[in-house]
């Protein structure tokens, strides 16, 4: 298939720049069996059933934008794309060095300084597309202090919408534990505490697992060619309870539901190394429509850009058809649309 394959039209004021007034308080649309059903995100109280398995990303979004100043006079856009271990002892959240997305008018050198707020971070060298940097005190510590929130660009913030402070919450999932990801795994965003607890009571047990979205979710697919495409580095881990669950799950003919195409992506990515297992690593994989999906039974997520590697995802689960006509129709309704907008929640689809 080619990239244009993936292609809609999208009035622009249907990008939703605000969540809901409340967590749960968005529009469902649902595709099942083929069929298209329009309902409130809090019908999936009736869709899910006793024994099913909600599988949800822990990851924790970081102030992962600076804005900087170079040794030489010029403004730099630094953007998080992973922190790095640098020994064995240490952990993510001690490093004080990072691969990072810097914008700057010249390329940067090892040994050139950017300054933020008087604080100064070394340019150590490059690795590949990114850049290896050394900040002046453990890099979480740091973004917490100075960062802003990376939001995604089709939101747009200024003026008397500059404020962030709405957005650290609402950016920011209820169950969100490791930091690490400078994107939201978005379907998340959709569960309140009180709506995961109602779940609880009806038999629906959850599980985590932890991806971190990283800054090459926000590029886009150059290649018309697929095969061409060079998928982004992401990282993640499986815990064993996780695995245990999903195992549990099977056993019991529940249904394994993924919230978010990151859940997807971590669950099919370590189960095509062989058998599901607990892992800690990093995944390139890139589905498109047929791609077999080995753990994953039903997805709960957001509305995608057109073009975008999410896109083809979906369309890979759900069949790439039903999917496009279930994009018209929710243009046709008037859906929200990406990071802040309305939900879908699809059932593999069988063919």
């Amino acid at each position: 298939m080619q990239l244009s394959d993936f292609d809609y039209q999208l009035p622009e004021w249907l990008i939703a720049q605000h969540p809901a007034p409340e967590r749960d308080s968005s529009r469902l649309l649902q595709l099942v069996g083929g069929q298209l059903f329009h309902s409130a995100f809090t019908d999936l109280k009736d869709i899910f059933k006793p024994g099913d398995l909600l599988v949800l990303n822990d990851t924790r979004v970081v102030k992962a934008r600076l804005q900087a100043v170079k040794d030489s006079g010029g403004t730099a856009e630094i953007l998080l794309e992973k922190v790095l271990v640098t020994s064995v002892d240490a952990s993510a959240v001690e490093s004080d060095e990072a691969l990072c997305q810097v914008r700057v008018s010249k390329p940067l050198k090892a040994g050139r300084k950017l300054l933020v707020h008087d604080a100064v971070i070394e340019c150590l060298g490059r690795q590949g597309e990114f850049y290896h940097l050394r900040f002046p005190q453990p890099v979480f510590d740091f973004l917490q202090t100075f960062g802003e929130l990376p939001l995604p660009p089709y939101i747009r913030r200024s003026g008397e919408t500059a404020d962030q402070s709405p957005d650290e919450a609402r950016y920011q999932t209820v169950f969100a534990r490791h930091p690490g990801a400078v994107a939201a795994p978005t379907a998340g965003l959709h569960f309140s505490e009180a709506f995961l607890s109602q779940l609880q009571q009806q038999g629906v047990d959850t599980a985590y697992v932890t991806l971190h979205v990283g800054a090459g979710t926000f590029q886009p697919v150059r290649k018309e060619n697929l095969s061409d495409h060079v998928m982004h580095e992401e990282h993640y881990q499986i815990q064993s309870d996780a695995v245990e669950k999903i195992r549990q799950t099977k056993a019991r003919e529940g249904r394994v539901v993924a919230v978010g195409t990151t859940v997807i992506r971590t669950l099919e990515a370590a189960a095509a190394l062989g058998s599901l297992q607990p892992r800690s690593g990093a995944t390139r994989l890139f589905i498109t429509p047929g791609f077999e999906f080995r753990v994953v039974d039903a997805l709960v997520t957001n509305f995608h850009l057109p073009k975008s590697t999410l896109m083809m995802l979906v369309c890979a689960f759900g069949g790439y058809e039903d999917v496009m006509a279930a994009y018209r129709a929710a243009v046709a309704e008037q859906y929200r649309f990406f990071s802040y907008g309305d939900a879908m929640f699809i059932e593999k689809s069988s063919v």
